[in-house]
């Protein structure tokens, strides 16, 4: 296949035509402006830093009235939804009560507050009532002068047997206390071939700065059906339990003896998202900023208590990995901080999942996970080496279109790739761990003169082992890094931003990255991606 150069961000007319189209039009748009993985492989883009633009990283204080509590004693805050395997199933969370942080806290009863949902289907006027569980979470350290934290009470109700494409009016809470406000959310299209849901929206390494703010506010001007975090929520791993924080925890922080968590970030989170997230489905991975150790070498607990996910429904054990179907989209969420070997639990269930897929029904396969496999900044260069070596050939073996990952705190689309080669049939890998988060954003290249990371630096810090060695054939044979932008890297560029990806039908979707710099109807990155089932069939697995 020829090389062709990626069309680089349109300007003037074109581009306000191009805007037009994102917008108004619901047909794909197969000429013109927008390029196609088709006329790729891409010669590699890189566009220049922005200096005038590295954004404000600063985290919004409490004091910040999007973050603050508004409700009072046991009323619902947080409010949020969440998919469940497919449409005719959503989860409902939210939190009850104040959490508690010092030397002396006594944890709510989960059991003192009810936890219910009444719910109205668009045209039926019927009314449903469901039940569901509550829990409360501790993050409690075994060090003199560190404060132990514990939640309100967390609350996770499923509703079932509901309509796709349909409309929802809902209320949580305990109706003997205290019932939410009227909230709406829509229910996604019936799973199948020819429905997919409008827009999807994907972010990583969000945060909860001045960045988020812009982030969030783009993503809810696109009006997406449904949004995808692909790890790094809050970051409350950056702050003492004092509440003191630094962009750099390790840097700031070196002589702590077990690193420190500010929990209430995760409150102030909830409440911001919340007229995002109590309307628009949230399906979250976890990242390594969720891994909060604690006491009895706990880890995770927030992340697995604060959000439901339909691990049960899809088969899975672990809040890590878990599966779940948009129209005709099958989405898997994968876990990189838990094992993914052969013979791990987490592998036997990718392998379970991916036999009961039918391409038939649900043509585009798309999986996410936290940490990239194909980045090309210096910043976690191959430091998920590893996860790839051990899954890589059993997502290209079920024919996966495409994968998003965060981590890396910056933009990048890859040319379709499988095993460091371009290949057709391989996916189309897109980091976007550009959400806005406190730290810093990644801007260095590991393939630019001096940048090339020591091998020795690079295996992954929380599951440890290495793999990563110098290449043994290709361009970079005998090198850890390439000597210039890598082939299979299409285009990259250090911005905050988010991206939409709209299915058009079961050949094409279109994918725009939008930076926050820019009005938001205008887009940094913009291609249709597109399957060939003829040219790539799926039969069973794929032969090497």
């Amino acid at each position: 296949m020829a090389a062709m150069r990626a069309a680089p961000p349109p300007s003037g007319a074109s581009l306000a035509l191009l805007c037009f189209f994102l917008l108004c039009s619901s047909e794909p748009l197969l000429a013109g402006d927008i390029p196609t993985t088709l006329e790729g492989p891409f010669t590699p883009v890189t566009v220049p830093l922005d200096k005038s633009f590295r954004g404000n990283a600063v985290d919004l204080p409490d004091t910040d009235r999007r973050v603050q509590r508004t409700v009072s004693d046991f009323e619902p805050e947080q409010i949020s939804v969440s998919l469940s395997s497919s449409y005719d199933s959503v989860w409902i969370s939210w939190i009850t009560g104040e959490y508690q942080i010092g030397d002396d806290i006594t944890p709510l009863d989960p059991n003192s507050v009810g936890s219910v949902v009444y719910y109205v289907g668009s045209g039926s006027g019927q009314s449903h009532r469901a039940t569901g569980y509550s829990l409360i979470y501790n993050q409690l350290y075994p060090f003199e002068g560190l404060e132990n934290y514990t939640s309100g009470i967390i609350h996770h109700v499923r509703l079932k047997g509901l309509k796709p494409s349909t409309l929802y009016s809902y209320q949580c809470g305990d109706p003997s206390i205290a019932m939410s406000e009227v909230y709406y959310f829509t229910t996604m299209p019936v799973t199948g071939p020819s429905s997919y849901p409008s827009r999807v929206a994907v972010v990583g390494d969000l945060g909860l700065t001045y960045n988020t703010t812009s982030t969030v506010g783009h993503m809810l001007s696109n009006h997406p059906d449904l949004a995808l975090l692909i790890g790094d929520v809050c970051y409350a791993n950056l702050y003492l339990t004092n509440g003191t924080g630094a962009d750099c925890y390790s840097c700031s922080f070196p002589h702590t003896p077990i690193r420190e968590t500010y929990q209430p970030r995760w409150d102030y989170w909830g409440r911001y998202m919340q007229p995002l997230v109590s309307k628009v489905p949230i399906m979250v991975v976890e990242g390594d900023h969720e891994i909060e150790e604690q006491a009895e070498n706990q880890t995770f607990v927030a992340y697995s208590s604060r959000f439901a996910f339909p691990s049960k429904e899809s088969g899975s054990s672990s809040t890590f990995y878990y599966s779940f179907n948009a129209g005709g989209i099958h989405f898997l969420m994968l876990g990189a901080y838990i094992s993914y070997n052969k013979s791990s639990d987490q592998y036997r269930w990718l392998e379970k999942d991916l036999a009961k897929v039918n391409r038939e029904v649900t043509p585009w396969l798309v999986a996410t996970w936290h940490s990239p496999w194909y980045s090309t900044y210096t910043t976690h260069y191959r430091d998920a080496e590893c996860m790839r070596v051990a899954m890589e050939d059993l997502l290209y073996s079920y024919g996966v279109d495409v994968v998003f990952n965060g981590h890396v705190h910056a933009y990048e689309r890859s040319n379709r790739v499988y095993n460091y080669t371009l290949d057709p049939c391989g996916p189309v890998h897109i980091t976007v761990g550009d959400g806005g988060n406190r730290e810093k954003m990644a801007i260095t290249h590991a393939d630019e003169p001096g940048n090339c990371p020591d091998p020795s630096t690079t295996p992954d810090a929380y599951m440890g082992g290495f793999c990563a060695f110098n290449f043994t054939s290709g361009p970079a044979k005998g090198n850890f890094c390439w000597d210039r932008q890598p082939e299979y890297s299409a285009y990259r560029e250090s911005s905050f931003g988010h991206g939409i990806f709209e299915v058009k039908n079961e050949t094409h979707a279109l994918w725009t990255w939008h930076r926050n710099q820019d009005l938001y109807k205008y887009a940094g990155d913009v291609i249709y991606i597109v399957r060939q089932p003829d040219k790539c069939p799926i039969k069973g697995k794929r032969n090497f």
